[in-house]
């Protein structure tokens, strides 16, 4: 069966509004005429992604990440472009029928294919008489029915190698066993890595089961819990977990509550808060701190109430405020973490603190606070300079003249004094940006014009028309392809005025990897009209480029050539040219 036609691609596209679209996957704010997001594609520090509702297309002004709808599904969600034509069109209630849909080759489906059996395994042990004291535990502990059924709960029996022979008996190799952090290697042979523990999976971003956290139930020595080791598709530093459950949640309540432990994610969860994810107590990576970012605006890190736990906040905070989040915090009394804070106190109680957090100052003032003399002048200069470091961190004027104002009461120093500290601070780290961008390499006025002058090509019908006169040819290559595909299109289809979103459709299915120079091409900060002036400056740039490039290959043949009549006619040419220029 043929793909669909491009007008029966135009019909889904505009069937649906990308911005809609766009904003099930992540946060959009309007701004302007366009609204606003944290890209997905790359390591964004502030809302950077351009989503235009009028030209149904997006644009990274960092990363160059450009598009219709079809093409932010198809790079998000990791399909093929006819995958995400089919879920484009879910969305607009539209059938279509494109026959047997390939999928991206997944090269580890093997491990998923594993952790799909094991999961329906270790299910099925705890539904058995085997498993009643496992229920029982898992009961006392309120984890109810529905949050087993929910959170895949299973259990691995006391004999170690009952997952081995079922994962033998279904003809997977030993190779993949090992790979999937199920199966070790011993001296006699092969065993399972998980026995006689409660098996509380874990999920990756798309809710795939890729890993579990084993836990001990019947008051065994061993450690409490055993967790799978890092394998090729599970990578504790990138997930989070509950992450594919709370994301719709998260981006309708703008807000994400971030927990330490997978337990206290499924506490939340089971009593109604749904936009909860779990750190799985390790640090946070840059990596999970730009996945949160992407969920919601309002960040709230509510980690055990011990002083673990008031570390990790601190941490995690600090990691978040590099990417420019600056969450609010939940500090939970008597140590305890919120899996035991609910259950001694209730809901209502939980979610008054999180509807009252602390600001994230007040919070680091009281941390960094703690075990501090104030009457040691040491001591109270070095909380100071901390708490200064820490303002630097945040961009909240307002946070920072409170914060300034409460350590000004606290310690006796002049509001003036602090105030001059935080700014000699600031223009520090200015200089250092500054720095760094005067060591990135300049882009060449011949480079500009013919970036400019693409810029208008994907804008002005009257600039292609200009392009296909007096420009023969785009010195650097990218954009010669670009110029020659934007050329090409609106010959073939005859058409008078300009539609990007079509253009980029077509170079979907016929050319996808220009999509990045188009990307490139879109991101620069240019106004969206131009003057005949400024188009003609750009071509004239150009043709300069080319006059002088050829004239340079005709000298040096000139000094390779003996004859002198031949001398003499391509130093006639380089004459010839100069006069064009």
């Amino acid at each position: 069966m043929e793909f669909l036609s491009s007008e029966q691609l135009t019909n889904i596209r505009n069937s649906v509004d990308i911005v809609e679209v766009i904003s099930k996957y992540i946060p959009l704010s309007p701004k302007g005429k366009n609204y606003f997001g944290i890209c997905p594609f790359h390591d964004d520090h502030s809302p950077s992604l351009s989503v235009s509702k009028q030209k149904q297309i997006y644009t990274c002004f960092v990363c160059g990440a450009s598009g219709t709808v079809f093409k932010f599904i198809q790079d998000y969600e990791n399909v093929s472009f006819k995958q995400a034509v089919k879920i484009v069109a879910d969305y607009a209630g539209i059938n279509v029928n494109l026959g047997n849909i390939k999928s991206r080759v997944e090269p580890n489906q093997q491990l998923y294919d594993i952790y799909d059996i094991s999961t329906k395994f270790y299910q099925n042990n705890i539904n058995t008489s085997e498993g009643k004291q496992a229920k029982k535990y898992l009961y006392d502990r309120q984890i109810t029915e529905d949050i087993i059924k929910e959170f895949q709960i299973g259990l691995a029996l006391k004999n170690a190698d009952l997952l081995l022979e079922l994962l033998t008996k279904k003809n997977f190799s030993k190779e993949d066993m090992i790979k999937s952090g199920l199966i070790i290697k011993r001296k006699g042979g092969y065993a399972d890595i998980f026995y006689n523990r409660i098996m509380f999976p874990l999920y990756d971003l798309k809710g795939r089961i890729v890993g579990y956290s084993g836990r001990i139930y019947n008051n065994e020595t061993d450690s409490k819990y055993v967790n799978t080791m890092e394998t090729e598709i599970f990578k504790k530093g990138e997930l989070l977990y509950n992450y594919h459950r709370a994301k719709e949640e998260a981006r309708t309540k703008n807000q994400i509550i971030i927990v330490e432990g997978f337990m206290d994610a499924i506490r939340l969860y089971s009593v109604g808060i749904k936009n909860v994810i779990a750190t799985m107590g390790t640090a946070v990576t840059r990596t999970q701190a730009n996945l949160i970012k992407r969920m919601a605006k309002n960040v709230i890190l509510c980690f055990d109430g011990d002083e673990a736990g008031a570390k990790a906040t601190f941490s995690c905070s600090n990691e978040l405020s590099l990417i420019d989040v600056t969450p609010k915090i939940v500090r939970l009394e008597e140590d305890l973490d919120p899996d035991e804070y609910i259950k001694k106190y209730g809901k209502e109680k939980f979610l008054y603190k999180i509807d009252n957090p602390m600001n994230v100052m007040d919070f680091k003032l009281s941390y960094l606070k703690k075990g501090k003399d104030f009457n040691n002048n040491i001591e109270k200069a070095d909380y100071i300079n901390s708490v200064i470091n820490e303002l630097n961190k945040i961009d909240d004027e307002i946070l920072k003249e409170l914060t300034i104002n409460k350590i000004s009461e606290e310690s006796g120093l002049n509001i003036d004094l602090l105030k001059s500290k935080l700014i000699e601070s600031k223009k520090e780290e200015k200089k250092e940006i500054e720095q760094k961008k005067a060591e990135t390499k300049k882009t060449t006025k011949y480079e500009k014009a013919q970036m400019y002058l693409l810029f208008y090509m994907l804008r002005n019908m009257s600039v292609i028309k200009t392009y296909e006169k007096r420009v023969t040819y785009i010195p650097i290559e990218k954009y010669r392809k670009l110029a020659y595909e934007i050329s090409y299109f609106y010959k073939k289809n005859n058409l008078n005025k300009i539609d990007e979103a079509e253009f980029l459709t077509y170079l979907s299915l016929e050319n996808e990897k220009m999509l990045t120079t188009v990307g490139e091409i879109n991101s620069l900060n240019l106004k969206e009209e131009c003057t005949t002036e400024e188009i003609d400056d750009y071509v004239n740039v150009i043709n300069e480029f080319n006059i002088k490039n050829e004239c340079k290959e005709l000298r040096s043949k000139m000094n390779e050539e003996s004859d002198q009549n031949n001398k003499k006619q391509l130093l006639q040419r380089i004459i010839d040219l100069r006069k064009e220029n």
